[in-house]
């Protein structure tokens, strides 16, 4: 579970930008937030609050960030299973729009056994997840699933939005972010790597890769891209390879967009990684300040591009 410091919601409502003095919270009604892993919940729920809305969040048992019981209105702990009495807290205060953010740890959920034992799946869930996961032909694929449960939530009148409709800002534009300039071995790296990603993210398998001299590494699955990123820090000894990190081809910006942040910096320069290549526009930063601090201190470059062809323009 991350532990953030975060502000009190009184104080994002007074101080953090997007807040409007004249705007009443109680005037319109609150975002339901499903809150897994990492600070992007954390950053949604304070965007949220800062303008004028208020929050109530389902906070994922052994997930999500504590940090969150100071900032939202209302959090109620709950282990990711219990759909059917996320849809019931959700009608009791009167939400109309959900919004998911932060990560689940999926080869845990489905494959260990913890989804049983710590979410114990309501009637809800089995119901949303049964046609997906005990079917003649299972499907766990995280589009698969999260569609699933979104139709769920439309039949009960709640619409699930994307966070980003709430927190625009955390989306990163396209440009050199920070670091020297790739060379021309990272540039053929990063065009080659995002042609590889892009086609992994279009059969819903992961959204990462690692690449260094024209040869992929490790490809994100199930396992997640801290795991990849570890992975090729065995297998690459000598370091300087590059992380490209894209959106899936039809990138469904409700859920699983991909997401980079101070983890992320450090897990690259803990493995001799050099280079972070994001696709703008559909890739999220969170802690911003923080993330580019750590880049700088470690020597790492971020580049953030449109198409894998306009690295040049943003050198």
């Amino acid at each position: 579970m991350i532990q953030r410091r975060g502000y009190g919601r009184d104080l994002i409502r007074n101080v953090l930008p997007g807040f409007s003095s004249s705007s009443d919270p109680q005037d319109q009604p609150p975002i339901g937030l499903i809150a897994g892993w990492g600070s992007f919940p954390v950053e949604v729920a304070e965007h949220v609050i800062a303008s004028g809305r208020r929050v109530c969040c389902i906070a994922i048992t052994d997930h999500a960030s504590t940090d969150l019981e100071s900032i939202c209105d209302h959090v109620k702990w709950s282990g990711v299973g219990k759909i059917g009495a996320h849809i019931r807290y959700f009608r009791r205060h009167g939400i109309r729009q959900v919004t998911m953010a932060g990560k689940l740890f999926k080869s845990e959920l489905l494959f260990q056994g913890s989804v049983w034992i710590k979410h114990c799946p309501d009637w809800t869930a089995i119901r949303t997840f049964g046609p997906c996961l005990l079917g003649n032909r299972p499907d766990s694929r995280d589009d698969s699933l999260l569609l699933a449960v979104t139709n769920t939530y439309a039949k009960h009148s709640l619409n699930i939005c994307p966070a980003t409709d709430f927190a625009p800002e955390l989306l990163v534009d396209q440009g050199h972010l920070i670091g020297t300039p790739l060379t021309q071995k990272q540039t053929r790296d990063a065009e080659f790597g995002w042609q590889v990603a892009k086609q992994m993210g279009g059969m819903d398998i992961g959204q990462s890769i690692t690449i260094k001299d024209g040869t992929v590494l490790a490809v994100e699955a199930v396992e997640g891209t801290d795991e990849c990123i570890a992975r090729t820090g065995t297998l690459c000894r000598r370091g300087g390879w590059t992380l490209v990190k894209v959106s899936k081809p039809n990138q469904d910006m409700r859920f699983d967009v991909p997401t980079i942040g101070p983890q992320t910096v450090t897990r690259v320069a803990e493995n001799g990684g050099t280079a972070i290549v994001i696709e703008a526009d559909k890739t999220i930063l969170v802690e911003r300040e923080e993330t580019f601090r750590l880049a700088k201190q470690h020597g790492i470059t971020i580049v953030a591009l449109a198409q894998p062809h306009a690295i040049a323009a943003a050198a």
